[in-house]
């Protein structure tokens, strides 16, 4: 792989993991699986029979989960402590041709991108869970896995533009924080009052 496409895989495969780290690694073992693509060595046993097993089970899990209101928020509070490690175990691995010291940043680096993604994710499914209806909820679940397995095929297909896609994506993910958490804060303080 050429310094684009390991960055792209570490700002891709770290936006998504924040978003949905099973249906991150899922993708990447399958289309290294059906030689779609070609990983890094380090990166290569995404493609075992094992982990595609685990990786796909588990997206079964946090797919039924992401369904269901308060469920859907306790399964974020305790990813976020698995996404962000994993993330920025994915980039060590993709970066195992690189010196040491900028495997270390693009492990830093994808962590704290899927530390963003996952924060946006769980703020805004916070807010949902206000909502009484649970059509909001579904449809929020339904847009973060297709745009995590998106996104992820796309940093392998398209590497310069997933660059500028992440960039992008961080933007509007540190911009919706804020204002999510704004939000939040308002909420809880009406609660309070109340």
């Amino acid at each position: 792989m050429n310094p684009i496409q390991t960055l792209s895989l570490v700002l891709g495969a770290g936006f998504s993991s924040g978003l949905n780290l099973y249906a991150t690694v899922a993708t990447l073992g399958l289309l290294q699986r059906f030689g779609v693509i070609h990983l890094p060595a380090h990166l290569q046993v995404l493609s075992h029979p094992i982990v595609l097993g685990i990786a796909v089970a588990l997206y079964v899990v946090e797919f039924l989960a992401d369904k269901i209101p308060y469920v859907d928020s306790i399964w974020q509070g305790v990813h976020t402590f698995i996404r962000p490690p994993a993330a920025a175990l994915l980039a060590f691995g993709a970066t195992a041709a690189a010196p040491e010291p900028w495997r270390w940043a693009a492990a830093l680096l994808a962590g704290s991108i899927a530390l963003t993604s996952h924060g946006t994710k769980a703020s805004a499914r916070a807010a949902a869970n206000m909502s009484p209806e649970p059509l909001s909820n579904w449809a929020l679940s339904f847009g973060e896995d297709m745009l995590a397995v998106w996104l992820t095929w796309f940093a392998t297909a398209h590497p310069t533009i997933a660059v500028i896609v992440v960039v992008i994506l961080v933007a509007i993910s540190l911009y919706l924080l804020y204002h999510l958490f704004r939000f939040l804060r308002r909420t809880l303080q009406k609660l309070a009052a109340a």
